[in-house]
């Protein structure tokens, strides 16, 4: 059986994710087989595992960082938030049910079985497990019942290590109240601490590692410097995504929906430097500079809709396409622009039957099946391939489906407007492609340049493994596995 170490954080956001690719990386290069685990993971930026199922992205780029497929072992309960009380629980890859919050803590208990059971397969085929926690294990009015922190390291007997953040002030605190607040049995657990996000000279806070190591007895593992090519990770966050343009050339504009889902579709276009990307947050207008405005998909699409007509930006994407600008809707931004979205079931909601945006003429039914699969084809010519995948419910029909986006596996794939500048899809993960990518680009009359964006993630992965190596003991880290 591997071994095995977890990742905690004495918050939320502290950079765990990051550094559990890293540190897969990291432990890979030194001739290890390693995989990533997350227990419980929030999220609607899911991707689609290889065996079918569905895991938060952030273990798919975890997986990248191992050189393996990305499994639903690696994150066997996945949450994806349908208000702001419910979400749906996705077990092992699979839709198990949609609950409130206080209803999935009765739920939690039930399902520790499976998190093991997954647990274990990874520690069955690999020298390395990393875990990597949920929120903060000092969020102690939910340590009863818990699988994503302390609940679950106890039930594994896997060592912890408590990584705070720096950038937001006061890391000494986050760290020494952690251990103030936890019983003596999770302490025990603890093995040593990590201080991530450091910006400037490290040793500046010298006298501060000291005195966490003295108010906590933990051992230290390395200060760790604000990295730098953290932007080339795919975004587990849209809040993560600049709201300001990167880049150069031209300018994507995407609304910042309120249930935005699957937005992973703008990591390589982020990356491009022949392409800005521009979120636009609530209560802000849809740039009138726009070359594409793009909408995302979403985890609620009848109400996301109701919510992109709040800010007024139905009104602003009229006078885009007015203007002759191009739109691309994928996923639910794809339903979106039909002419009306039929929910007769209550899939989403209260049944419903609401009018699209009408600048496609399709209409889309929902239906209880998820289409959860990876895919491979190619754009409408013929001629580009693509790859990608897609992650929805729903089936959509009308007359510009006769002129398909894509084609997959032979089979028409979304819809055109007459003039080609409306179009939408349900696949994922287009422009990971990149000659697809600079193929759209150079349609809407940008550059398409040579730029590889798989490439520059694994040479980001490379540079964060380098950077873990030179300011942490990852020798000491792999000692205290087991």
């Amino acid at each position: 059986m591997a071994k095995s170490i977890m990742i905690q954080g004495a918050g939320s956001n502290v950079g765990k994710s990051m550094l559990v690719a890293g540190l897969c990386r990291a432990y890979l290069r030194r001739g290890m087989s390693v995989r990533p685990f997350k227990p419980q993971n929030m999220s609607n930026n899911a991707a689609v595992s290889s065996d079918g199922g569905e895991i938060g992205r952030a273990q798919a780029l975890q997986a990248w960082a191992c050189g393996v497929d990305p499994v639903t072992d690696m994150n066997p309960v996945l949450l994806k938030p349908e208000s702001e009380t419910g979400a749906q629980v996705i077990v092992q890859g699979k839709r198990l049910t949609t609950v409130k919050a206080r209803a999935y803590s009765n739920l939690k208990p039930k399902l520790m079985p499976r998190v093991i059971e997954s647990y274990e397969r990874l520690r069955a085929q690999s020298d390395l497990v990393i875990v990597e926690g949920a929120g903060s294990p000092a969020e102690i009015n939910l340590r009863a019942g818990d699988i994503a922190n302390m609940g679950f390291a106890e039930a594994a007997n896997c060592p912890v290590i408590l990584v705070g953040d720096i950038d937001r002030g006061g890391v000494i605190a986050q760290m020494v109240g952690t251990h103030a607040v936890l019983p003596a049995d999770d302490l025990a657990l603890i093995k040593g601490f990590m201080i991530n996000k450091f910006r400037g000279d490290p040793t500046l806070f010298d006298a501060g590692y000291d005195a966490i190591k003295s108010h906590t007895g933990w051992r230290g593992l390395g200060v760790v410097p604000w990295f730098d090519q953290a932007h080339r990770f795919p975004a587990e966050d849209a809040l993560d995504i600049a709201p300001d343009p990167q880049g150069e050339g031209l300018k994507v504009v995407v609304p910042q929906l309120s249930r935005i889902a699957n937005f992973d579709d703008l990591d390589p276009l982020s990356a491009d430097p022949n392409v800005q990307v521009q979120m636009i947050p609530t209560g802000q207008p849809l740039p009138l500079d726009a070359d594409l405005i793009l909408l995302p998909g979403s985890k609620s699409t009848i109400a996301d809709l109701a919510f992109l007509r709040e800010q007024g930006w139905d009104i602003d994407l009229a006078a885009h396409i007015r203007r002759g600008g191009h739109v691309l809707g994928i996923c639910g931004g794809y339903q979106m622009l039909g002419r009306e979205i039929i929910d007769d079931q209550g899939l989403e909601g209260a049944p419903a039957r609401v009018a699209g945006l009408g600048h496609l003429d399709i209409t889309t039914v929902m239906k209880p099946e998820k289409r959860l699969a990876e895919v491979t084809g190619t754009d409408s010519t013929g001629d580009i391939l693509v790859s990608g995948y897609e992650i929805h419910i729903g089936e959509t029909t009308g007359p510009d489906c006769a002129k398909p986006m894509l084609y997959i596996d032979g089979q028409a794939q979304g819809a055109q407007s007459a003039d080609g500048h409306i179009s939408g899809c349900y696949l994922h993960g287009i422009f990971n492609t990149d000659g697809y990518r600079r193929h759209f680009l150079t349609g809407l009359g940008g550059r398409g340049g040579d730029f590889n964006y798989a490439a520059s993630v694994d040479h980001a992965l490379d540079a964060l493994a380098d950077h873990l190596e030179h300011y942490c003991d990852l020798d000491a880290l792999l000692r205290l596995a087991h």
